[in-house]
């Protein structure tokens, strides 16, 4: 599965296994990060994946904790290619060549309510300020919030509706009253920019056909912690943590 540019052709051995994927029902950030750790290993290689031995899958590994590669990482690569070599190559015995790492068990960060609500406060402009609290005010995370439509507020019943969750699953998601005010200024606004659209997304990106992006609202909550004085290391998570902690 070599790398390829972006006109050209997918490799028969690349489309294989995203149809693989794509009939046991991965979603889509799933076969994304899938086709992504599979790339890394063919380009450590210099050669196609379907040609490695036991002895390269040692050697990526072995790249991968000398490089400092987080636990994460690493066991997402591993996922990855057990998936690619058990599934797509029917080559069991190079998956459970495969190694995972423990990972190391830390205490989430958690915000105050008073730290909160400064954080919001601080926020970048109101689209951030509202997308923040969405991940504060109803514990989304950051990619279901980055992927939120304007039909998926539902004002009647105080009710968020999440597409295809984690695991592939739609949800509610609760929403407040202060919440639901919030987002409604953000539509006001959005709306005299000229960004909101029937059926659109409710935090458009650089350009309203596409969503905004996972990086820019980390880049949001950094921002807004160093304006608001906040020395915690902190992170859009760093909301959904705070939320369920907050709960009554």
């Amino acid at each position: 599965m070599p790398t390829t540019t972006t006109n050209a052709p997918i490799s028969p051995l690349r489309r294989r296994m995203q149809q693989d994927m794509m009939m046991r029902g991965l979603g889509l950030h799933t076969q994304q990060d899938y086709i992504r750790h599979v790339r890394r290993f063919a380009a450590f290689l210099g050669r196609p994946p379907d040609t490695a031995t036991a002895e390269d899958l040692r050697r990526f590994q072995i790249h991968q904790h000398e490089a400092g590669a987080s636990a994460p990482t690493i066991n997402g690569a591993v996922s990855a290619l057990r998936f690619f070599y058990t599934v797509t190559l029917r080559r069991r015995d190079l998956a459970r060549c495969l190694v995972a790492t423990k990972r190391p068990h830390t205490m989430p960060t958690v915000l105050s309510v008073e730290e909160a609500a400064r954080l919001l406060e601080a926020a970048p402009g109101i689209k951030y300020k509202a997308a923040l609290g969405v991940a504060y005010g109803a514990g989304l995370r950051v990619s279901e919030v980055a992927h939120l439509k304007l039909d998926d507020i539902d004002s009647t019943r105080m009710l968020i509706r999440v597409e295809q969750g984690k695991g592939g699953r739609d949800r509610n998601a609760m929403l407040s009253p202060q919440l639901l005010e919030l987002l409604r200024l953000w539509w006001r606004e959005g709306k005299r920019r000229g960004v909101m659209f029937p059926h659109g997304w409710l935090f458009p990106g650089r350009s309203y056909t596409d969503p905004i992006s996972s990086r820019q609202l980390h880049r949001a909550v950094q921002e807004a912690a160093e304006v608001a004085g906040i020395h915690k290391r902190v992170s859009p998570h760093t909301l959904r943590h705070s939320f369920a902690t907050h709960l009554p």
